[in-house]
C-alpha cells in the first residue's frame, strides 16, 4: 500500500517540475515583454471632502391625501422585498423590517446592525418629510448609511409607498 502512495507523490511531483521546466523553457524561448504599467487602469474614487449636504426633496404632504397605498406596496414589492419585511413581527434582511417605521424612530428594530449614521438619529421620528428625503437618495439624506439604494425619481411613487409604510401599523399615524 504504501508502494502506492510513494508512486502517486511521485507522479505529482514530477509534474510539477515538468511544468516549472516548460515554463522556464518557453519564456527563453519566447522573450515576453513585460508591461511597466498594468494594462488595466482601476479608477479610484476620491475620497470625500465633506459629507453631502442633505437632499432638498419636494414636502411629500400635499400628496399624501392622494396616494394610493396598493400601488405604493406594488412598488414595495418590486423595489424594497428583496432586503426588507413588511410583516409584524416578520424577520429581518438584509434590512431590518419595515413593520411601524412611520413615526417610529431612526434605527426603530431593536438588534438590528444599523450604520453609525443611523444609529446617531436614533431620537430623530421617521416622520413623512424624513422618509420622503430617505427615498429621494438614501446616501445624501444621512451620510453613512448602508443602504445600497440609489433612490426614488418620481415623488408620485415615493408619496405611493409612504402611504403603504404608513398602513403598515396597528393604528397608522395621521397624515399631515
Amino acid at each position: 500500500m504504501s508502494l502506492e502512495v510513494n508512486k502517486v507523490f511521485a507522479a505529482v511531483l514530477t509534474a510539477g517540475v515538468v511544468f516549472m521546466v516548460a515554463g522556464v523553457v518557453g519564456g527563453a524561448i519566447v522573450h515576453p515583454h513585460r508591461l511597466e504599467t498594468s494594462a488595466i487602469a482601476v479608477a479610484t474614487p476620491e475620497p470625500a471632502a465633506a459629507p453631502a449636504a442633505p437632499v432638498e426633496a419636494q414636502p411629500i404632504g400635499p400628496l399624501l391625501a392622494a396616494a394610493n397605498p396598493d400601488t405604493g406596496r406594488q412598488i414595495a414589492q418590486r423595489a424594497c422585498a428583496s432586503c426588507h419585511n413588511f410583516t409584524q413581527g416578520g424577520p429581518n434582511g438584509v434590512g431590518p423590517n419595515l413593520w411601524g417605521v412611520v413615526n417610529g424612530p431612526h434605527a426603530h428594530v431593536e438588534g438590528f446592525n444599523y450604520s453609525a449614521a443611523m444609529r446617531a438619529k436614533h431620537d430623530q421620528p421617521w416622520d413623512y418629510e424624513a422618509l420622503n428625503a430617505f427615498l429621494t437618495r438614501p446616501s445624501a439624506a444621512i451620510p453613512g448609511t448602508r443602504m445600497a439604494y440609489a433612490g426614488m425619481s418620481s415623488i408620485n411613487q415615493r408619496a405611493d409607498l409612504i402611504a403603504f409604510l404608513r398602513s403598515l401599523a396597528a393604528e397608522p399615524a395621521p397624515l399631515p
